[in-house]
């Protein structure tokens, strides 16, 4: 296995096991592994989330802890590591959105200011030098929120999942645990 600079985007929806294969595409792709942990412990069921996530991994895996400016922990994961899992990016973006450090203003300017953020997240994970997989909720493929927060994030959470796509030189979809590389079979404009 050697180390390799790629970014790699898997989507799907809850439960889809979009978690499990990112693992083992990480597992696959190195020997020593970073997982950067994006959830913070703030309920008795995030708390089950974290312990069933953590009870699939191995010691072949080292944790960083990182709700909010996971920029920062890249160079270091990159130094120690062989590849990296990001899990993941919706829960990241619900950070940058509704906890410290909140952007303000309407829907536009916040998603401007998390474009932003998540360009500086994709830069520090190209310049690591690893493998780097992010994962993230496919969340607009249901019915229209009733609310305007949960639309709002929804729509932002769209944004980001392009973005990122565009950035990376593979996308997974994951549906009842099967993934489907959509970036081969992408259409592209010439």
């Amino acid at each position: 296995m050697g180390r390799e600079n790629k970014l790699v985007l898997v989507l799907g929806g809850a439960r889809s096991g979009k978690s499990e294969f990112a693992e083992k595409y990480v597992l696959h792709a190195g020997n020593l592994c970073g997982y950067i942990a994006t959830a913070e412990i703030l309920d008795e069921e995030m708390a089950e989330r974290v312990k069933l996530h953590r009870s699939r991994r191995e010691k072949r895996w080292i944790t960083f802890e990182a709700p909010y400016f996971a920029e920062q922990v890249f160079p270091e994961a990159g130094e120690r590591t062989d590849a990296i899992l990001f899990d993941d990016i919706t829960i990241y973006l619900s950070n940058m959105l509704y906890g410290n450090n909140a952007p303000q203003g309407t829907t536009a300017e916040k998603a401007d200011v998390v474009r932003n953020r998540i360009r500086r997240l994709l830069d520090a994970a190209r310049a690591c030098g690893r493998t780097v997989v992010f994962v993230s909720n496919e969340v607009g493929s249901g019915i229209v929120p009733d609310n305007a927060m949960a639309r709002e994030y929804r729509d932002i959470s769209g944004w980001v999942n392009q973005q990122i796509g565009e950035a990376a030189d593979q996308v997974f979809y994951v549906v009842a645990g099967q993934a489907v590389d959509i970036k081969r079979l992408a259409f592209r404009f010439e």
